[in-house]
């Protein structure tokens, strides 16, 4: 199902999902980016702003349009309310010479995510299969998921770190999600050609007033998706890198470790990245005992420990294991890659460190 909603309408969408008792998280213009908080209103999105990001910078531009989604990849991803940061895993009590053990109580209201681009979809997606794997089913994460409802949003501005046209995960979503957008900017006017993907997207569509699609429209959106496309400056291949690029020896491990920080700035970026550990605390009676999951990074030179020491101690050791695991292993994993071409990597890295660079020297044989 397609429909059309004018630029003033699009927060019929957000009062429908809050009407059924979702909590509404989509991008707002926060501390110099665009991050996502909750929204009551499609009124707090951004409007005409947009970003120039490249290796190590990040900047909000005017656009000079009224247009919502003119930003490109928002500086962080959704991941945090899925795998969130810190969560409480387990608490025990102990009164009266008697131990209790109970889990966290989780908000009851599912989410609604609002805005969601292409790669983020795809690395949702990601998760999943890890968190939700019938052999291993997280219960926090799957907790989160439940009655999780996606609005989607095309993207249109692709920034200059952005590759996920050739990974296979945007710039248009294609799937994923319950409700997709696609900002139409067309004589100075805002429309958006609102598609389903689901019957709950279907059944909120059908209860909001909406205009009919033409082929104008249909084209339109096609046009937007064509030009991002080409717009797109950088590639990575979705199927696992040449042989070389398993070289322990190769002279671009050194190269690339010479400049990079370990800081693990582009894992927490990462929308897919999952790494965690595990720590307890103590009250000073000793009375209560909290055990916390917190994310954590392979670059971390704790992160590989064992009883004589780490087990990956030089920086290029580590970010071989990163980018190894992350475009290579992660196949034999998940049957699928762990990138998405959303680019933050390389936006955050504060050295500017460029995985499409550093895989494609990768690539080449030695000389």
């Amino acid at each position: 199902m397609k429909v059309l909603l004018g630029g003033g309408e699009l927060d019929t969408i957000v009062q429908a999902l809050r009407m059924q008792g979702h909590t509404v998280i989509g991008p707002v213009m926060t501390n110099g980016v665009i991050a996502h908080r909750e929204i009551h209103s499609a009124e707090e999105l951004p409007v005409g702003v947009g970003e120039e990001q490249d290796g190590g910078r990040y900047r909000l531009v005017d656009t000079g349009t009224d247009e919502r989604f003119a930003f490109s990849s928002p500086s962080e991803s959704w991941k945090q309310f899925l795998h969130p940061p810190q969560a409480l895993l387990v608490r025990a009590k102990r009164e009266n010479g008697r131990v209790s053990v109970s889990e966290p109580e989780y908000d009851e209201r599912p989410m609604a995510f609002f805005g969601v681009r292409s790669c983020d979809l795809a690395a949702i997606g990601i998760l999943d299969r890890v968190f939700l794997a019938p052999d291993a089913k997280d219960a926090s994460y799957a907790h989160r998921r439940t009655g999780l409802f996606v609005v989607a949003a095309g993207c249109a501005n692709p920034a200059s770190t952005c590759f996920c046209a050739s990974m296979n995960t945007g710039p248009t979503p294609t799937a994923g999600f319950d409700l997709s957008l696609a900002e139409l900017h067309r004589d100075g006017k805002i429309d958006y050609l609102v598609t389903s993907g689901s019957e709950r997207g279907e059944a909120l569509l059908e209860s909001l007033p909406h205009r009919p699609v033409d082929a104008d429209d249909v084209l339109a959106a096609e046009t937007v998706h064509t030009t991002a496309v080409a717009e797109m400056g950088r590639q990575l291949l979705p199927e696992a890198p040449p042989l070389a690029a398993m070289n322990l020896d190769h002279p671009q491990w050194d190269d690339v470790a010479e400049r990079c920080l370990a800081c693990g700035n582009c894992t927490m970026a990462c929308p897919t990245c999952f790494c965690n550990s595990t720590h307890d605390t103590t009250n000073l009676t000793g009375t209560e005992a909290e055990r916390y999951r917190t994310w954590d990074s392979c670059f971390s030179l704790d992160f590989s420990a064992l009883q004589d020491g780490p087990v990956r101690p030089a920086v290029k050791d580590r970010y071989r294991q990163w980018l190894l695991h992350k475009l290579v292993t992660w196949h034999d994993q998940f049957d699928t890659s762990g990138c998405v071409g959303c680019g933050r990597c390389i936006t955050w890295c504060p050295v500017g460190i460029d995985i499409t660079a550093e895989i494609a020297a990768l690539a080449k044989e030695p000389a």
